[in-house]
């Protein structure tokens, strides 16, 4: 006897997860408190790496309950991707802003923002991103990527591609220029190599009592990657 579909489905018992059902899209950001776990994923990813950190451990410091986690994310993987994923939409974001106030400050002297002032933004904007407040983010990023599956890397990719797009107009018209040291593409690399490898090495503390701001690191920086500019 052959079973129709409807007989079929009443046939077989409905497979229920355990535990509470995992949150919908709408409720996902109810009373802030998937921003609290994004945060405190990034700040212990960040200072333990991903595997030497546990859901239970985010849970704690996020003040939830140990299981709580998986109502917002199916695994410690997606964590990471949406950590990531958080990172740089915040950093396109927050680059789209400072090139726009870089841009209405010079048109409030009815000037046009040269490309050196435009990847001085940049480069200060990036070093805001890595070392700034609530930094915690990309540099999760940068060292533990290995953990994504091809999908993952596939949208954080994208996002990462956003992002650089604004730096390839600036950086050709300094090399069209002259300005920019070295061939544009490898140039490219070697600044966002230079920059993201700053994590390792920059202390806020030591900052903050009166050692390298973040303003001096970029102003070090373009002295770095282009040449002293021409007298007129």
């Amino acid at each position: 006897m052959t079973l129709t579909a409807s007989e079929l489905s009443a046939a077989v018992p409905v497979r229920r997860s355990r535990g509470r059902p995992r949150k919908t899209a709408d409720e996902r950001d109810d009373g802030n408190r998937r921003q609290d776990l994004l945060k405190a994923a990034a700040r212990l990813f960040r200072i333990k790496g991903f595997a030497g950190t546990s859901t239970r451990d985010i849970a704690t410091a996020a003040g939830m309950q140990a299981g709580s986690p998986f109502y917002h994310f199916e695994n410690k993987e997606a964590l990471l991707a949406a950590v990531m994923r958080e990172g740089m939409q915040r950093a396109v974001v927050r680059q789209k802003a400072a090139l726009e106030a870089t841009t209405s400050a010079a048109a409030a002297s009815h000037t046009t923002p040269s490309a050196r002032q435009l990847l001085r933004t940049l480069v200060r904007n990036q070093f805001d991103v890595l070392l700034g407040p609530d930094s915690d983010f990309i540099p999760v990023m940068l060292y533990e990527w290995r953990y994504l599956s091809e999908e993952q890397r596939g949208e954080i990719s994208s996002l990462k591609a956003d992002y650089e797009a604004a730096w390839v107009p600036v950086l050709h018209t300094l090399h069209q220029e002259g300005a920019l040291r070295g061939s544009l593409p490898i140039s490219r690399l070697m600044i966002f190599g230079a920059l993201n490898w700053s994590v390792q090495w920059y202390d806020p503390a030591r900052a903050a009592s009166g050692g390298a701001s973040l303003d001096d690191l970029a102003d070090n920086a373009l002295l770095l990657f282009l040449h002293e500019p021409t007298s007129p």
